[in-house]
């Protein structure tokens, strides 16, 4: 038999012991929990998943709605446009100025309406959710209208906060200093 090469068996203990005396030579800062930054208004509505608010100045809201059930989506969506455009609230009519949406004409991958949402600019801090805005303009809104709009969607909605990276209609602008253009030269 060839004989196995053990260690000895204060070798563990020694080593934890010089682990527990450098410990006070750790930095602070490795062991601190990073700040816990305040809580702001923004911050408490969107505790709500189901609130739909943009982090940016664009946004764009993709609906993916059953083939069967876009008449009754487009309804939703008729009766938002007209309380909208009734408010006499500036802030909805704010809101209202910059949100389109739009029917694509090919379905999604399985087969679904899809609706894109474009709003440009974003009122920030609101909620564009269509039934929450509606709800909140119209007293007393169709329970039958707002029942076939939840049941119109296909799936949830996809949400996206835009960050604009080039205007096509513009020229480049030079990159910043120390930066290379593609291809290194």
């Amino acid at each position: 038999m060839i004989p196995v090469p053990t260690r000895p068996r204060w070798l563990p203990w020694a080593l934890s012991g010089a682990i527990v005396a450098a410990a006070p030579l750790w930095p602070q800062a490795a062991l601190a929990q990073p700040p816990v930054p305040p809580v702001t208004e923004t911050a408490r509505l969107s505790e709500d998943p189901a609130v739909v608010q943009f982090e940016t100045e664009v946004g764009l809201l993709l609906v993916p709605v059953a083939a069967a059930t876009t008449a009754d989506y487009e309804a939703m969506i008729r009766a938002l446009q007209a309380a909208l455009a009734a408010s006499p609230d500036p802030a909805r009519r704010t809101q209202a100025a910059g949100w389109r949406v739009y029917k694509a004409s090919e379905p999604d991958a399985k087969g679904q309406a899809l609706y894109v949402h474009l709003i440009s600019p974003v009122v920030p801090g609101v909620d564009y959710r269509p039934s929450a805005v509606l709800d909140a303009l119209v007293d007393g809104a169709p329970e039958e209208l707002l029942v076939k709009y939840r049941n119109a969607h296909a799936g949830p909605p996809s949400k996206l906060s835009l960050v604009e990276i080039a205007n096509m209609t513009l020229a480049p602008a030079a990159p910043p200093a120390g930066v290379k253009p593609p291809g290194g030269r």
